[in-house]
């Protein structure tokens, strides 16, 4: 017998049929005496419809508190009906919505960090043969006041649930089979990865990948949650993230990865003095706007150019607030750009292969695809290029690293 913590997404649990068959598949767990505990999402397009509402009738920036309690509502109506269903084909089954089953958070509304699990409870009803039918991607504070966890805050509080619980496993059913050295609508040739470490998901998520959720993957590391990506819809296994050293299929790049939704914005003409760089990402620090790249040139005559990338959502109040520090610390002037791209590729094996920065430039160069600015770490090389050749760019570097005949970089010795 296992303790096993199940999560859907809103694609499978788009529609009543959907909800049937997940529960037909957690009925099958618990039947062989598995304990399950299932987490779910809203049904797919319930939370854009109720944030849509929330604009119409609050403005651009309604109340994230009231945000919150109206985007909540999405989750509870789904684990209503998949608690029918379950009861339905047989089976004891409960909702919860996430202040019932004790998800503590901070007070950040639209965006909260889980803070504790009340396992107790849970495990209570687990024990009794009755399946645990969650609410994610919400919880409550200190105050009772409901909040929820951003986008893909289901997959947080599944990997949370199954951290507080000690579960052998916890399962992230999606509408795709796993996790794919590329996104397939974009590579045709793109596979299916057996398994990838918690590194390299993280670095793939971060980078555009949106089969996991950042966060979740990161609390899956630190509490070592082995987790399963699979699909919905076909009982195939899917993709195993696991520690690194449960990587054997000695890939030494094993994905490419792309995001459209980032721009670029550049102050040219900086002076180059001590504190420059504070005053100007301080005031976007305090606007939370996350930062990305950020590049500085070499100094010229005293003045320098520093670019940095952000989401395109935040581009307009980031280029606000530095045109408004630009004056002040003496910068010739701003400019940005919406149409970038960042395309990236992520590897354990890059950690002892020589060769793999300078093999992606010039298969990027052999396609015509400029790089604008150029980010690396331990196991990732990522350019920012013209969003207009995004495609090509990931096709291209695909067919040199992953699929057959691709030439491997040298190892270290």
């Amino acid at each position: 017998m296992a303790l096993i913590v199940q999560k859907y997404g809103g694609t499978s649990v788009g529609d009543l049929d959907c909800i049937r068959n997940v529960a037909q598949r957690v009925v099958s767990s618990a039947a062989v005496g598995n304990q399950v505990a299932v987490v779910v999402s809203a049904m797919a397009g319930e939370t854009d419809q109720l944030v849509s509402w929330a604009r119409e009738i609050g403005g651009e920036q309604p109340d994230p508190r009231e945000v919150d309690m109206l985007v909540s509502t999405g989750e509870q109506k789904t684990i209503a009906l998949l608690a029918l269903a379950i009861r339905q084909l047989g089976h004891s089954a409960r909702s919860f919505t996430g202040g019932q089953m004790g998800i503590r958070t901070d007070t950040a509304h639209t965006r909260a960090r889980i803070a504790s699990v009340d396992a107790e409870r849970l495990q209570a009803v687990l024990d009794r043969g009755t399946v645990a039918v969650l609410a994610g991607f919400q919880g409550i504070d200190d105050e009772g006041n409901i909040t929820t966890l951003g986008r893909g805050g289901s997959d947080t509080s599944a990997v949370a649930v199954a951290a507080a619980l000690g579960a052998d496993i916890c399962e992230i059913y999606t509408d795709v089979e796993g996790v794919y050295t590329s996104d397939p609508r974009v590579v045709p040739r793109a596979r299916k990865l057996d398994r990838i470490s918690y590194d390299e998901m993280i670095e793939m998520a971060s980078l555009g990948a949106k089969v996991l959720q950042i966060r979740s993957v990161r609390f899956a590391m630190r509490h070592g949650v082995p987790l399963h990506v699979r699909s919905s819809f076909i009982p195939d296994e899917g993709t195993w993230v696991v520690p690194e050293e449960g990587v054997m299929e000695g890939l030494f790049v094993s994905g490419v990865t792309y995001n459209r939704d980032e721009a670029k914005i550049r102050l040219r003409g900086v002076k180059d003095h001590p504190g420059i760089a504070a005053r100007i990402f301080a005031p976007l620090s305090e606007a939370e706007i996350v930062v990305d790249m950020i590049i500085q040139n070499l100094s010229q005559d005293g003045t320098t150019d520093i670019t940095f990338t952000v989401a395109r959502d935040d581009y307009r109040r980031a280029l606000a607030i530095v045109e408004a520090e630009c004056a002040a610390i003496g910068a010739a002037g701003v400019d940005g750009d919406q149409s970038i791209a960042k395309v990236s590729i992520v590897g354990l094996g890059m950690k002892d292969h020589a060769g793999v920065a300078s093999r992606m430039f010039q298969v990027l160069a052999e396609h015509g695809v400029n790089i604008q600015l150029i980010s690396t770490s331990e196991i990732k090389v990522s350019v920012v290029i013209e969003e207009s050749h995004t495609e090509s760019a990931v096709r291209a570097l695909h067919a040199a690293f992953l699929e057959a005949g691709a030439d491997e970089p040298r190892s270290e010795a």
